[in-house]
């Protein structure tokens, strides 16, 4: 019996794991990875600020899946075969022990993404992965059933070189080529639109304050009407307007409305969701007391940074001179307004290159995720973030990829 013949179209994160997996359960089988770009894995080698967030400790798929704004129901099942736990043990297996941050994030211990990316290229040479860099798929066809034989496809490089094979992955992430071989195939694609963005904000005297954080805020689209549409967590105001985890969170989950409306809309800030719009009224009010004489703007009623205090005063309409003594009812009213529902105009969306992420790709539903295997063509299937699956930041999209690869390859190796 002839050997599989089995083609990895996609060199990042899933294309390597997939094929790798795929060469271990089969050793009889040609694994060939194909890659356009003369450099591979990426998007391994810039991610988590050239660390490579590989995994985030969250062992619980239940608990797991609560961080995918698409694809979480699909990915329940998937996550019991495959998940955190087991991403770490085979990196460890593999020489590169990973670590917990405080924030649940992990990473190889040397804080280097090399060291990824070197595993992932030691592992598949080893395996027996035939590396093809620098090769363009230009087209795909399936080819007809022969009798007793399943069908394969045949692989159109834009070399004019065509490779045969019994089973695909594709593993191309949000590159259209491989959106372009799916839609052909007959799979239906979401459309893709960007992901885990930072937001511009009209106000320049925000702006000014580039640079200070706040470790909690909660942040709320206005007029989503989708409770989900919320976050809370550290903030980061920049020269550009608002990033940080409650950001990149919030745009996770609202990309595609923030798509449509053009990345134009109106963002509600309580800059202490630890306390109630009351709590936040009598400590404003205790502190008048206590402070009466001294300046509002240099002795705060709240537990903010300095710079940031003074700002949200004055969008209250109190000016450096202002005693607390002097403080109305209406102006308080306005401060404790501005404390827990402050809005902020979004004017435009900004680029979080750590990680850049789209949500769309391949309808889940046309995918069996046990096998990961197209329900609609025998023998093709895929990983990545080719399919409709898009995490919030943490290691959460690398974790989807490993899964999807490592279920997709195993499949695929395994004989009829």
């Amino acid at each position: 019996m002839l050997p599989l013949k089995i083609v990895v179209i996609g060199g990042g994160a899933a294309g390597f794991f997939s094929a790798i997996a795929c060469a271990k359960v089969n050793p009889q089988a040609q694994v060939t990875l194909l890659e356009a770009s003369r450099q591979p894995l990426a998007k391994v080698r810039i991610s988590g600020g050239g660390r490579c967030n590989v995994t985030h400790a969250c062992f619980e798929p239940e608990a797991l899946v609560q961080n995918y704004p698409r694809g979480g129901k699909a990915l329940r099942g998937a996550f019991t075969r495959f998940q955190a736990r087991d991403t770490i043990s085979w990196f460890a297996i593999h020489g590169v022990p990973l670590k917990t941050e405080t924030d649940g994030r992990m990473f190889p211990i040397t804080d280097n993404s090399e060291t990824v990316v070197n595993c992932l290229m030691k592992a598949a040479v080893a395996s027996g992965v035939e590396l093809r860099i620098g090769t363009l798929v230009s087209s795909l066809k399936r080819l007809p059933s022969a009798v007793g034989k399943q069908e394969g496809f045949e692989i159109l490089l834009k070399s004019g070189e065509t490779i045969k094979c019994d089973r695909l992955l594709l593993a191309t992430g949000s590159s259209l080529i491989g959106y372009k071989i799916a839609r052909e195939l007959g799979h239906q694609i979401e459309p893709p639109v960007p992901s885990l963005f930072t937001f511009n904000i009209a106000d320049q005297k925000l702006r000014t304050l580039a640079g200070v954080s706040v470790n909690s805020v909660q942040l709320r689209l206005s007029g989503s009407g989708n409770s989900q549409l919320e976050q809370t967590g550290p903030l980061l105001i920049t020269h550009w307007g608002l990033s940080g985890p409650a950001v990149l969170k919030l745009s996770a989950w609202g990309a595609r409305i923030l798509h449509d409306s053009h990345y134009q809309g109106t963002l509600s800030i309580n800059w202490l969701p630890s306390l109630s719009q009351e709590q936040v009224r009598q400590q404003i009010l205790a502190v008048k007391t206590e402070w009466a004489k001294k300046a509002i703007a240099l002795h705060r009623g709240a537990e903010l940074p300095h710079r940031l205090w003074q700002y949200i005063i004055a969008r209250a309409g109190i000016t450096t001179e202002d005693r607390w003594a002097g403080l109305s009812h209406k102006t308080l009213n306005q401060l404790v307004q501005e404390l827990t529902q402050g809005q902020y105009l979004i004017n435009g969306k900004g680029a979080f290159k750590e990680e850049f992420v789209t949500c769309g790709g391949v309808n889940l539903k046309e995918v069996n995720f046990k096998t990961m295997e197209s329900r609609l063509v025998p023998g093709l299937y895929f990983a990545g973030e080719i399919l409709d699956i898009d995490g919030v930041t943490g290691g959460f999209n690398f974790q989807s990829a490993w899964t999807t690869a490592y279920l997709g390859g195993n499949a695929m190796g395994i004989s009829n």
